[in-house]
């Protein structure tokens, strides 16, 4: 069995290879993500789509990604986290190559599909990675690095889908992915080392990792097909509850699950992920819907729409490191609560944004609010989830809270629709989509000061040398939100963790 490799420093050039080898894989798949939204008028109208079918384009790779990255975390924990990254970034070119050949809907959905089984193999992977291999003083500022570049490849998404989408095709946004995959594999077989949890060991959990994709993929299904009123829709999503029920009886039962319960004994861990449901939720509605407002109501190109969201790319490229360093010092409690309010505002004055609307006086304040938001979101929420548990589940607590994004993503791209009366035909006419829209972003903005409230009243600063890394005493950092000792102690002490069996 391989032990982890030593603490690489990130000033020497191995570490920065391993950085950029975890940038470029984990981007590759946040920038598909959203590069597919600017495309989707004109998949829509080549293909002869309505939007159900625009919504299973996202969705088809949000259901394999956030039902399986759970088992993407831990086959690496297990068997390699640079084994099982390799493994993701060439079955997600595979995905991606079958996309771009695809030759009507059905076909790419099922691309979409096998896409996300690659992105849930190499994204929890890229982060497990820097957390096993970058020396502890440097992972805060690597982590800040990730998620900077990371989340600089899903902004840049829109503007270079919309560059591709106005010129060689919309296909090109998926081949693209080709030639990035042919760079990030050698260059991560060459430098990155391998890592894994020793303690991983026993029975592959088959049945939680079949039970959580089908739970998922049901309720989506229910989700984009109600307003048909057809009985099948309700039977599906009973279905999708009831499997989502059996998934979490199993993985309390079983002696190896893929979610082991004590994972959530950190209070922050639990904390965090609660957080995280909300606000990826919004913003997974956000990005779904504002690339069609501003291509279908506003009147703008496919390149135009891209480019316009080109300030919130900007401002994480500038200014994620520093955030990361920022939550570092200050605790992730403030960042957590005052990100998704910028947030919130930012998607409020997503509002002015209609027929006649100005980008300098509409919709860049709204952009450039949302910019900022994400940039003081997105660092310290990674960090502090990484911290919150042992070095050596890395990959797993990462696995948990992309499933918690993704999932939030994803069945806010379901239900968005539906909540704001968006028909099947509804962004082939601007009046129709413009008043669906305004609706959308309110649920969006609730949804965002829901993760801030939860955040402020959840998320505690340990003191230094708190064990709040699984400890196993109920103190206020460690324990769940809901636990007497989380109401009672002081939150920013701890007593000692008892020794571990």
């Amino acid at each position: 069995m391989t032990a982890p490799a030593p603490g690489i420093p990130l000033a020497t050039a191995r570490g920065r290879w391993i950085v950029f080898t975890t940038v470029l894989g984990s981007g590759m798949a946040l920038l598909d993500s959203t590069v597919v939204n600017v495309a989707l008028p004109r998949i829509g109208r080549d293909l002869g789509a309505d939007l159900a079918v625009l919504q299973w384009t996202v969705n088809a790779y949000l259901v394999t990604l956030a039902g399986l990255i759970l088992v993407g975390g831990a086959l690496g924990d297990r068997y390699g986290r640079r084994r099982i990254f390799v493994l993701g970034v060439v079955w997600f070119a595979a995905g991606s190559l079958l996309c771009g050949l695809a030759p009507n809907a059905g076909v790419l959905i099922a691309a979409r599909a096998l896409q996300g089984i690659g992105g849930a193999l190499l994204t929890p992977g890229s982060l497990a990675l820097i957390q096993g291999s970058i020396h502890p003083d440097d992972r805060a500022r690597a982590v800040g690095l990730w998620s900077g570049f990371g989340g600089v490849g899903a902004a840049v998404g829109p503007f270079l889908g919309g560059w591709l989408v106005d010129g060689p095709g919309w296909r090109w946004v998926f081949l693209l992915n080709v030639p990035l995959a042919a760079l990030c594999v050698p260059v991560a077989l060459r430098h990155v080392p391998e890592s894994r949890d020793p303690r991983a060991r026993g029975r592959f959990d088959v049945a939680g990792a079949v039970l959580g994709a089908a739970s998922l993929a049901l309720i989506t299904y229910a989700l984009i097909e109600a307003h048909s009123g057809a009985l099948t829709v309700t039977v599906t999503a009973v279905a999708g509850i009831l499997l989502g029920a059996v998934f979490g009886y199993v993985e309390r039962r079983r002696p190896d699950p893929m979610v082991p319960p004590d994972i959530f004994r950190s209070r922050q861990f639990t904390a965090v992920n609660l957080v995280t449901l909300c606000v990826y939720a919004a913003l997974g509605g956000f990005f779904f819907l504002v690339v069609l407002q501003l291509q279908v109501v506003a009147g703008y190109s496919a390149l135009g729409s891209g480019a316009a969201l080109l300030p919130t790319t900007a401002l994480m490229l500038l200014l994620s490191a520093r955030s990361a360093a920022l939550g570092e010092r200050i605790g992730p409690r403030i960042p957590l609560t005052v990100g998704p309010l910028l947030c919130a505002a930012g998607t409020l004055l997503m509002l002015r944004v209609g027929p006649d609307s100005s980008y300098v006086r509409d919709v860049l304040p709204a952009l450039v609010v949302m910019g900022a938001g994400l940039t003081v979101l997105v660092a310290p929420l990674t960090a502090t989830v990484l911290a919150s548990v042992d070095p050596g589940r890395a990959g797993l607590a990462s696995g948990i809270n992309n499933a918690a994004a993704r999932a939030a993503g994803l069945l806010a791209v379901a239900a968005l629709p539906l909540l704001a009366g968006m028909g099947p035909d509804a962004y082939l006419s601007p009046g129709a989509f413009d008043a669906a829209f305004g609706r959308s972003m309110l649920w969006c903005a609730g949804a965002l000061v829901a993760g801030a409230a939860l955040a402020w009243a959840t998320v505690r600063t340990p003191a230094p040398g708190a064990p709040h890394a699984e400890c196993r005493t109920q103190c206020p950092v460690c324990a769940p939100p809901w636990s007497p000792a989380a109401r009672t102690a002081t939150p920013r002490t701890a007593p000692e963790p008892r020794a571990k069996a």
